[in-house]
């Protein structure tokens, strides 16, 4: 094995080590009840954030392409999600909540799948800004769409209306009302359901990014014009991350809208994608730990600092400030590698190396 194979598995060992450990740890304090009523209803959340900040690092910080719509395809899975978990409870009175959410998921990934390769086919062919331009046109189009989108189910179908919700026939019960958003909502997600899907996820990315497509992939984001001489399709690589990213985060939008009674579309907006972008660039770019670390750690912490209400934002912004600097700053970073210097070099005598590498005979 060499090193660099080596150190890609440790990397992926750690990452799923953390996040196993931190399920065990959670689930202990959840039967222990050692847990905070406001924390326990964040978990859900959190496991959506995640999903939603490794997926977007697939295309901005493995790919290169700058998006800012991915609130857009969270929007199209929980809605989906919403309509296929009433549609299957009304239609077919399938009962089995688990049953529900996991088709409810599979939907969300399949639309949202769909629309990322509508707007990747035009978009990803061009150079430059124009991925950000349309994907931030795109996630703003959705959420007026669904300001005008009304659906309901009577008899066992699904009814559409656009701008008239008198156009449904009599009788049909609403799943999506315009403005008000997704309502009467059953909350079926679970906080194991979430891990499974984080698992999932990064099952999905790592293996992807570590494999011969994610070496084209990279590559085109190094140098396109390098990766074009070797014959690298830079359009289908690009499609592939973009695809793979846009069908997760609708997998993360369905279990995000079913953990609530109510989805508004108020909840997906061009901020929400800029959260998601400031979980991953404070991460690292290309960093999947980093974005699962920053998702976890920048949504609890608005909820820690509830109590001081008139200075949260505030505080929230200095760290933010502070996490960006520590991060990005070459004297941190060296400082950091000087504390880890013994460790690495302990790490190395036990492997039998010497200090230049080589292997001991």
């Amino acid at each position: 094995m060499t090193k660099a194979k080596r150190k890609r598995l440790i990397y992926n060992l750690v990452t799923f080590g953390l996040v196993i450990v931190a399920f065990i740890i959670l689930e202990n304090m959840i039967s222990a009840k050692a847990i905070s009523r406001s924390l326990k209803g964040q978990l859900v959340p959190i496991c959506a954030w995640i999903i939603m900040a490794v997926s977007l690092n697939l295309v901005i910080g493995f790919s290169g392409e700058l998006s800012l719509g991915h609130a857009g395809f969270m929007s199209i899975g929980a809605y989906t999600g919403a309509v296929v978990s009433g549609w299957l409870l009304s239609a077919f009175d399938m009962q089995d909540p688990l049953l529900r959410l996991v088709l409810a998921i599979l939907a969300g990934g399949i639309l949202a799948g769909i629309f990322g390769v509508l707007i990747g086919i035009p978009v990803l062919r061009l150079r430059g800004d124009y991925l950000a331009i349309v994907t931030l046109a795109f996630g703003e189009i959705i959420r007026n769409l669904v300001n005008v989108l009304y659906i309901g189910t009577a008899n066992g179908k699904l009814h559409f209306a656009f701008l008239n919700k008198e156009k449904l026939p009599a009788g049909v019960t609403m799943l999506v009302d315009g403005a008000k958003g997704a309502v009467k909502i059953k909350p079926i997600s679970t906080f194991e359901v979430g891990f499974v899907l984080i698992l999932i996820t990064l099952i999905v990315v790592l293996n992807l990014v570590n494999s011969r497509a994610g070496r084209a992939i990279q590559a085109t984001r190094d140098n396109r014009i390098a990766a074009e001489s070797m014959g690298v399709s830079v359009t289908k690589y690009k499609m592939m991350a973009f695809v793979t990213a846009a069908v997760l985060a609708g997998m993360a939008g369905a279990l995000y809208g079913l953990n609530s009674s109510t989805v508004v579309p108020t909840q997906f907006t061009f901020n929400q994608s800029i959260n998601v972008l400031v979980f991953v660039v404070l991460g690292g770019l290309g960093n999947v730990l980093g974005s699962i670390i920053s998702a976890t750690f920048l949504t609890i912490l608005p909820e820690v600092l509830r109590e001081f209400a008139d200075y949260r934002m505030l505080v929230y912004a200095v760290v933010l400030i502070l996490v960006m600097i520590f991060t990005n700053n070459p004297t941190t970073r060296a400082f950091v590698n000087r504390l880890a210097s013994p460790a690495k070099k302990l790490v190395r005598k036990n492997r039998g190396e010497t200090a230049g590498g080589g292997d001991v005979k």
